[in-house]
């Protein structure tokens, strides 16, 4: 059965697309803001509510689709929504939040089809990680060691407490997609950290500082969204360790591992 969820910030979620509760299907309904896009599935279909806040409705659409989520979205309009939704928003479909069951079952049948048939397509080498057999993970001078939990530039080991080593480990396996702080709080920190997401922003200085003045702009600030990490343009064709021509290792690099340091 296809997986729906109604983001909307209604009191009453069943009065925002009332067909919905008339078709055989289980909806998953979460708040209205950015933080409930680390609860969102890989694989769902997402009915977002824009018919009372628009400006927010499109925020969200954006941060969706800055933040990697191949999340097909249908948009659930009043009749005077329409005028302000243009291709921009990423949206796959719309729909009036007074359409009958029949048009959202032909509108969700659609967007599920559209999915199957979209080709496949292999990922951008630029947005591939250097993988290793030994669980290394090597980007330009940079590698990250995911058994011996050390990470190393230009062969200097960086002395990085344990959820530093963590955060830096997430962004480097997943480069150039952008996270959210509530993403990254929830993936390395986990949902029993009671902390905000200011401790992100805490340990993202932390990592550029220990990454050094020349290396600390791969870990980049997406305005208003979150945090990426941007692999060299040009990396080292040698082994684990080799300085290329431009870089140079950190002069506060020290011997310790990740393992061994504290929060």
């Amino acid at each position: 059965m296809t997986d729906l969820t109604l983001m909307t910030a209604a009191s009453d979620p069943a009065g925002v697309l009332p067909a919905l509760a008339l078709l055989s299907y289980r909806v998953r309904v979460l708040p209205m803001d950015a933080a409930s896009l680390v609860k969102l599935p890989e694989r769902t279909i997402l009915f977002l509510d824009a018919s009372d806040d628009l400006a927010n409705a499109k925020t969200l659409c954006s941060l969706i689709h800055a933040s990697g989520l191949g999340v097909p979205i249908i948009l659930v309009l009043t009749e005077g929504g329409f005028t302000a939704v243009n291709g921009q928003w990423g949206a796959a479909d719309v729909v009036v939040n007074t359409a009958s069951p029949a048009e959202v079952e032909g509108r969700l049948r659609l967007v599920r089809e559209r999915g199957a048939n979209a080709p496949a397509t292999a990922p951008a080498p630029k947005d591939l990680a250097d993988y290793r057999e030994d669980g290394r993970v090597r980007s330009g001078d940079l590698v990250v060691d995911t058994k011996s939990y050390t990470a190393t530039l230009k062969n200097q080991p960086i002395d990085l407490a344990y959820k530093e080593f963590e955060l830096l480990k997430y962004l480097v396996q997943h480069p150039h997609r952008v996270f959210t702080r509530a993403q990254l709080l929830q993936e390395v920190w986990g949902y029993d950290y009671y902390g905000g997401t200011r401790t992100v922003d805490v340990h993202i200085r932390r990592l550029r500082a220990k990454l050094g003045g020349e290396y600390e702009h791969m870990i980049g600030t997406v305005r208003n969204v979150g945090y990426r990490f941007d692999p060299p343009e040009q990396e080292g064709d040698g082994e684990d360790g080799d300085a290329t021509e431009n870089g140079a290792a950190p002069s506060s690099a020290s011997t310790a591992s990740a393992a061994s340091g504290t929060d």
